[in-house]
């Protein structure tokens, strides 16, 4: 389901969401995004959308303050991965 760049930077950046890592190897990180239901979008809008539809307070956020919540991941590649 989660292609190997999106794995990569869960496993590399885990700790802007948990205090400690909760995936050591690659198989480990990718079981987790599966387990915890993570999905990953295509564009910032997407990401907003998701907010909106999840019901998450975004009054008085922008676009780059979506993007610095804990639970928003930058691929690189123009995606985002987002940690239910």
């Amino acid at each position: 389901m989660f292609d190997e760049k999106t794995v990569q930077c869960f496993l590399e950046n885990q700790l802007q969401l948990y205090p400690e890592k909760v995936a050591e190897t690659y198989e480990e990180a990718e079981n987790f995004l599966e387990e915890c239901m993570a999905v990953v979008v295509d564009s910032v809008r997407e990401v907003w959308e998701f907010f909106e539809e999840e019901g998450v307070d975004m009054e008085g956020a922008d676009e780059e303050g979506i993007l610095e919540a804990d639970e928003v991941f930058a691929i690189g590649d123009g995606r985002y991965l987002i940690i239910e």
